[in-house]
């Protein structure tokens, strides 16, 4: 995905109708995915209920948010930091379960969200200023994700619906960005380039709703640490500089996370014993 992004900005996209493209043409995507899975009738009840309709439009503006600040992030040569922010993400998620819905928490998991604490506090000194990218990333996603637990929708249907909210202002922006110096439309090659922003935002979404189902916790917890170190490597390639406070910070955080793994991996074996007690 940064490397698309990046892509894209040196094509001359702009952040913006980078982002304009990716709601355009999730939607129509999306659509599909729900048509396959037989769920409209479940859609057209979202929008008969009001209540999940608000949360769903509030988990839009938070997903839109994490968007705008991800493909600003890589195309301006903040790819560590961005990086930074999904690899805190699955500890604030632990840390925003204790707090919220009284999850036990571990000592391992204590630990490993401390050092992820004592890492971003290394970042600020090594940036001199908080690291906002990361946060704003890790605090964007882990509050979509809370939204996303408690609304009673599944994730195709949810996906689709936030998909509409984005359409109309996607569509209306790109648009304009036509008519005032965006590229898209200038070359096939481009345009498709920018086109493709739409399956590689809902294919991933849709397979991992899938596999989730289907794989053990322990396993999903490791996953969550191939996308950002796909970013840590990118942002090392395009010249991002790695200054030794940081990749200390950088250490402490990877400690954390692979604390959360082994935390992950012990609850997963944990469970199929259970289950294998119980047949």
């Amino acid at each position: 995905m940064p490397a698309l992004f990046i892509a894209m900005g040196r094509a001359g996209a702009s952040p913006w109708e980078i982002l304009a493209q990716r709601t355009v043409w999730s939607a129509p995507l999306a659509a599909v995915l729900v048509v396959f899975a037989r769920q409209l009738p479940e859609v057209r009840a979202i929008f008969g209920r009001p209540r999940v309709l608000g949360w769903l439009a509030l988990s839009t503006l938070l997903i839109a948010g994490n968007w705008s600040v991800f493909i600003w992030a890589v195309n301006n040569h903040h790819n560590l930091e961005a990086s930074l922010g999904y690899y805190i993400n699955p500890l604030l998620n632990m840390a925003a379960g204790a707090v919220l819905f009284r999850e036990r928490l571990d000592r391992t998991g204590a630990v490993a969200i401390a050092l992820a604490a004592l890492g971003v506090g290394l970042m600020t000194l090594a940036f001199g200023r908080p690291p906002l990218i990361s946060l704003a990333l890790a605090g964007s996603f882990c509050g979509y994700g809370l939204i996303r637990r408690q609304v009673a929708a599944s994730a195709q249907a949810g996906l689709l619906v936030e998909c509409l909210f984005l359409f109309g202002p996607g569509l209306a922006c790109a648009a304009w960005l036509s008519a005032h110096g965006g590229v898209f439309g200038r070359s096939p090659g481009v345009s498709l380039l920018l086109a493709a922003a739409g399956p590689m935002t809902v294919a991933p979404l849709a397979l991992f709703s899938w596999s989730a189902r289907r794989l053990p916790f322990s396993v999903l917890g490791f996953l969550q640490f191939i996308s950002p170190t796909i970013g840590f490597v990118t942002g090392l390639e395009t010249g991002e500089r790695l200054t030794p406070l940081t990749a200390v910070s950088f250490v402490l955080i990877w400690i954390g996370a692979a604390l959360f793994a082994l935390g992950a991996w012990r609850a997963g074996r944990r469970l199929r014993a259970a289950r294998a007690a119980t047949a």
